[in-house]
């Protein structure tokens, strides 16, 4: 049993079981098996993806309400930390949202492999989808916009565009974790009218204490009102006029 994980996930009250700690080092073989024909992950090794991928994805584990709540990963890439969260909390339905239609392939088929029946796996644009107004998606955006409990971003954009793309994902009540670097000091200012206008409260910066890794953050932003339709606007307009 790996004891980074156990310990990661003792921190939320919980205790791994040997089937999921399995379910994780396959999860790793899957990942840099695929880097190698797709760019997926820096990391090369199973010891480094154990903490850097896997335990990163862990630390999130103590902001996730308990009970069958609904997670969104966003820009999900390889699956972090959308599909750890999926072995760790088999209680949780995970929806990850990822739109370039090789790492969608991916996830699909690691999801499958590990027989995940509670990852759902969407080659589109998160934002697109919790955007109004647009015919062709219509249907499926009435299921998505605000109907996620927790709605997780790694490393995925600036804070004040990462915002607008998520936060019209989450429901009143919910929140947005956003995994983030050092950067965090100076992005988290600049998105302090996004955050407002958009639904979010006031954010909480948690450091994420992983052993072995570099200083980073879960930025933890609970969603207290509706977000006006108008957002998220086009991805272009976002980064040309930021909020």
């Amino acid at each position: 049993m790996n004891e980074i994980w156990q310990t990661l996930a003792q921190r939320a009250g919980s205790e791994l079981s040997a089937q999921q700690d399995a379910s994780f080092w396959r999860y790793i073989d899957l990942l840099l098996e695929a880097n190698q024909r797709m760019n997926l992950t820096r990391i090369d090794s199973r010891d480094a993806a154990a903490v850097g991928h896997v335990g990163d994805a862990l630390t999130l584990l103590p902001f996730l309400p308990t009970g069958a709540i609904k997670l969104a990963d966003v820009g999900s890439g390889g699956g972090i930390p959308g599909i750890p969260l999926a072995i760790a909390r088999p209680d949780i339905s995970v929806t990850l949202f990822e739109s370039t239609q090789k790492k969608a392939a991916f996830l699909k088929d690691a999801a499958q492999e590990l027989q995940l029946s509670n990852v759902t796996v969407i080659a589109q644009r998160a934002e697109d989808l919790a955007r109004s107004g647009q015919s062709q998606i219509a249907n499926r955006e009435s299921q998505i916009r605000e109907s996620f409990d927790v709605v997780t971003a790694r490393a995925l954009a600036e804070m004040n565009v990462l915002v607008e793309w998520c936060m019209p994902l989450v429901k009143v009540g919910g929140k947005l974790l956003a995994m983030k670097g050092g950067k965090i000091a100076t992005e988290l200012p600049a998105a302090s009218r996004a955050i407002k206008l958009i639904g979010g409260g006031e954010p909480r910066v948690h450091p994420a204490e992983l052993p072995g890794a570099d200083y980073h953050v879960i930025v933890e932003v609970e969603k207290i009102f509706r977000t006006g339709l108008k957002y998220p606007r086009e991805t272009a307009t976002i980064r040309q006029k930021l909020l």
